[in-house]
């Protein structure tokens, strides 16, 4: 009589739990089907050809979504396996990397950076004051961007073909022929030592370690350190210690390194065309990946946040997401835009004003955005491959990047 009885009893739970699970996964559903349509409006005002979007916790991904063409011409759609670069978004990993090589011994970041330059490199007008890879990671070291950054950086890729695509972005940014490549190595040492034959105006009027001023050669600067220090080549040890951790199988920073079939045509503007490139300076915004292995990187630093990190330390993290600058180290401190890592800065990762973390990323045919919330552990991120450059494209981004906000609470509550 027990046994019947427990056997009755336990039907109408499991039939109830059961109940449960498909209330929500229907709930889930209409949530994610509202998502999608209402980007989709978006989508139709024509301002981008193709994009990815995505909604992540500390545990996984709750959304993610491709809208549009990867390839315009051909129809070919653009989903959560496209690939593309995502420009300054990859300074992220530059800053993972750095802790990586100080976690091992191979660095400290409060070293000079002379200490692992096989070239001089100084600011002119501070001669006997060092640059340290701390300063390079909050973009104080006084190291500037200069015009040789957009026309001697960019290369055409190999063996393309170029019918249709616009030779330069911007009428400033040029793509340089694909057998004029130069190494990380010899552009930094063209653009920063002292008798380099791209040292112009290389270096700012403020002592290193004084202002933010944010810099890509600063950021490539730093990955070539942690090449000098490790031994490795810079691509080889973020897929060591981050890419392959993370089965980020579908990322890398070079065109060898990815399955080249499902990267994304770049657009300057819905009907511009631009040929596919890399630069020099790659680490600063040349991380090859889709939405779905970003996603898998952004749950990680949610992770890494609150101390359950995988691929960094404790502690490591902990200095990552550290705010490094005060008010003081600004000129003109971002206090307007909430998306903006340009408010304060970790380890090459960003703090807006109003406590999101994260990065932007802007380069010839892409726009990204990656940031969380550390209230609440959602973060959001965006790959575009077409860029805008009037208000109603800024409309549309940032309305899409708001519809994801508007979205994550029920995401996350329908996903558990």
């Amino acid at each position: 009589m027990r046994l019947t009885l427990l056997f009755f009893v336990t039907i109408p739970l499991f039939i109830s739990s059961q109940s449960i699970r498909n209330t929500n996964d229907i709930t889930y559903q209409k949530v994610n089907d509202s998502l999608h349509a209402e980007i989709n409006t978006i989508f139709q005002q024509g301002d981008f050809n193709g994009f990815s979007v995505s909604v992540v916790n500390d545990q996984t991904t709750l959304y993610q979504k491709g809208f549009g063409f990867s390839d315009i011409k051909e129809r070919k759609p653009y989903t959560e396996n496209t690939i593309q670069n995502i420009a300054s978004v990859s300074k992220t990993f530059v800053g993972i990397a750095l802790l990586k090589a100080q976690e091992l011994g191979k660095l400290n970041l409060d070293d000079p950076i002379q200490k692992y330059l096989p070239f001089k490199i100084a600011n002119p007008l501070f001669p006997q004051t060092q640059i340290t890879i701390r300063q390079l990671a909050t973009h104080t070291s006084s190291i500037l961007d200069n015009e040789f950054y957009l026309s001697k950086n960019y290369f055409l890729k190999p063996n393309q073909d170029l019918k249709g695509a616009k030779l330069n972005f911007d009428d400033e940014q040029v793509f340089n022929p694909s057998d004029s490549i130069i190494t990380m190595s010899n552009f930094l040492e063209n653009a920063l030592s002292e008798n380099g034959k791209w040292n112009k105006d290389s270096f700012s009027s403020h002592q290193p370690g004084a202002i933010y001023e944010y810099s890509n050669v600063g950021t490539a600067l730093a990955a070539f350190i942690v090449e000098r220090a490790t031994g490795k080549e810079f691509s080889a040890f973020t897929k060591k210690y981050i890419l392959k951790p993370l089965q980020m199988n579908d990322s890398g920073w070079k065109f060898e390194d990815i399955q080249f079939s499902k990267f994304s045509k770049l657009y300057e503007n819905p009907n511009t065309l631009l040929p596919y490139y890399q630069s020099a300076t790659y680490p600063d915004g040349g991380m090859i990946t889709s939405i779905n292995d970003l996603s898998k990187y952004l749950t990680e630093l949610i992770k890494g946040y609150n101390g359950k990190g995988t691929i960094l330390s404790q502690k490591s993290y902990k200095e990552y997401f550290t705010p490094q600058l005060k008010a003081s180290n600004f000129i003109d401190r971002n206090d307007k835009n909430p998306y903006s890592e340009s408010y304060n800065s970790g380890i090459f990762i960003g703090f807006g004003y109003t406590g999101y973390i994260g990065h932007t990323g802007g380069d010839p045919g892409v726009m990204s955005m990656m940031f969380f919330d550390p209230k609440n552990n959602l973060g959001r991120i965006m790959i575009f491959n077409t860029n805008f450059s009037d208000k109603k494209g800024n409309d549309a981004f940032y309305g899409i990047w708001n519809l994801l906000e508007k979205y994550q609470i029920k995401l996350n509550h329908k996903k558990n």
